[in-house]
């Protein structure tokens, strides 16, 4: 059995985090010492070895709660697990276009910057330009 601070070290976790997952039930809680230490077993460190990696890879907690419930049912179809690793593909793929065109965004206003003061910066007066931003772009990206 380890302790929740093994655990967590073990996982590059935080103790917070791990009690947080307890919380919100995405990992079981755990068993207790006489002295009411939270013990964990191995399938708990995997499971949270899991959880962290999935993290990692930008899964939100909804998705793993979806992956872990499909985990836990063997005989259910991997086309579910496909389906839920797809839309995170699609997120990320949305992600890095929007940085894309931050990239660019960026680029641009570099490139248009050659003032000798902060009065005449190019770069603060496109900051400044919101109506630009709104017209160019749509709605403002948080």
């Amino acid at each position: 059995m380890l302790s929740i601070g093994v655990l967590a070290k073990r996982t590059g976790t935080k103790v917070q985090t791990v009690r947080y997952y307890e919380q919100i039930g995405l990992m079981p809680e755990a068993e207790r010492s006489a002295g009411g230490q939270r013990r964990y077993a191995t399938a708990q460190l995997d499971r949270l070895a899991f959880i962290r990696h999935a993290r990692q890879l930008g899964f939100s907690l909804e998705a793993i709660r979806e992956l872990l419930d499909l985990s836990d049912s063997p005989e259910r179809s991997c086309a579910e697990v496909d389906a839920v690793a797809r839309r995170q593909l699609s997120e990320v793929e949305a992600r890095l276009a929007r940085l894309e065109a931050l990239r660019g965004e960026l680029q641009r206003m570099i490139g248009e910057c050659h003032a000798d003061r902060v009065a005449d910066c190019r770069i603060l007066e496109v900051l400044r330009d919101h109506e630009e931003c709104l017209s160019d772009h749509g709605a403002p990206q948080p």
